[in-house]
């Protein structure tokens, strides 16, 4: 379990620092609704996380027998095709980095968080937790690795809660310290939201610049083993 944890930890703080999510719940904080909103986005998003890792390791476990002893020829193929998309994403986001000091460009959904409600907020939490390509791709790499491991059920189960807990702790921590804060924490998460907005792109470039050669390189590995 030790080296499937190993595995999977650089892809789950992946998850966990993707800027945009981060800047949504910032958002929602501010707004009259934030003490609900907050809340409901975190339970979302974890609900949403755990429900793609259960979905993959239940198609990627039973068929994840290895051939001749090593990695199964159809995962490597998996792995070596998220990798590429992530490489994809990734020269997009550098390529449409803001240049010198401009402020980086938020989606316009962005700016209809105030009128959110619960569920609403819910919603966009699994919207952006499990149906978000990026965080799709990553989460769908990272449980690939639990289900392949040959772990026991609760091992199994154990993997996934700490990747799921782990790629949480991004939006999570605004929603802690506004209820820790109160008030106080009003200058804090404006600071952090727009040092996110302004990075966003380079972030993220870097971020599946470097998971996307992670899992080509272990691709390729399983292909010659």
């Amino acid at each position: 379990m030790g080296g499937a944890i190993g595995q999977i930890l650089p892809i789950a703080v992946g998850i966990a620092i993707s800027p945009l999510p981060i800047v949504a719940v910032v958002l929602m904080l501010a707004t009259p609704r934030g003490r609900v909103n907050g809340p409901a986005f975190v339970l979302a998003w974890i609900i949403g996380l755990a429900a793609v890792g259960a979905v993959v390791i239940a198609a990627v476990g039973g068929n994840a027998e290895p051939d001749a002893g090593g990695t199964p020829t159809w995962v490597s193929w998996l792995k070596l095709a998220i990798g590429v998309l992530l490489l994809l994403v990734g020269v997009r986001h550098w390529r449409g980095r803001p240049r010198s000091d401009a402020p980086g460009e938020l989606p316009r959904w962005l700016r209809a968080l105030d009128r959110f409600g619960a569920a609403k907020a819910a919603g966009a939490g699994v919207a952006l937790s499990a149906l978000n390509p990026k965080n799709l791709l990553l989460a769908i790499a990272g449980t690939t690795v639990i289900a392949q491991a040959g772990l026991s059920g609760g091992q199994e189960a154990g993997a996934l809660a700490i990747f799921v807990a782990i790629g949480t702790i991004g939006v999570a921590t605004p929603v802690v310290l506004a209820l820790a804060m109160g008030p106080r924490a009003g200058t804090l998460l404006d600071s952090m939201k727009g040092w996110m907005a302004r990075n966003n792109d380079v972030i993220m470039a870097v971020l599946v610049l470097i998971i996307g050669a992670k899992l080509i390189g272990d691709a390729i590995s399983g292909f010659a083993g």
